[in-house]
């Protein structure tokens, strides 16, 4: 932290302090499992969420025969709607997709989503 008092030094210690005190925080995160495939998930607590997935607490859960488990990917947000809602929409993703978020190539998100959508319609060319 600064070591000189300012408005904005001061702002941002309150803005943390806040942060852990008062805003819980909600995870969005991505597992890949033993058998390379991912995993999507949201929790209030990653840290056990995530020891949960790895002693295998839940049987017949999707990680369960899938372990061990590795943290790849994750997301913070302080609204629970939102979490949820970003954790339904990169449930649908590909593969593909998915991995272009865990390595940050943000600019391949949009290609990967045309890509899927003209598969899908068996459109072959753009048209301008």
């Amino acid at each position: 932290f600064p070591s000189h008092d300012t408005a904005s030094s001061r702002h941002s210690l309150k803005n943390l302090y806040l942060s852990m005190h008062f805003y819980p925080l909600f995870y969005v995160y991505i597992l890949k499992c033993a058998d390379e495939s991912y995993y999507v998930g949201m929790t209030n607590n990653i840290e056990k969420r995530i020891n949960e997935h790895q002693s295998g607490k839940y049987p017949g859960s999707y990680t369960y025969e899938r372990r061990p488990i590795e943290l790849v990917f994750y997301e913070t947000f302080t609204d629970p709607d939102t979490a949820y809602m970003f954790e339904q929409k990169i449930k649908k993703w590909s593969r593909a997709k998915k991995l272009a978020l865990i390595e940050e190539n943000y600019h391949k998100l949009p290609e990967l989503s045309k890509k899927k959508f003209r598969k899908k319609f068996g459109i072959t060319k753009r048209i301008l």
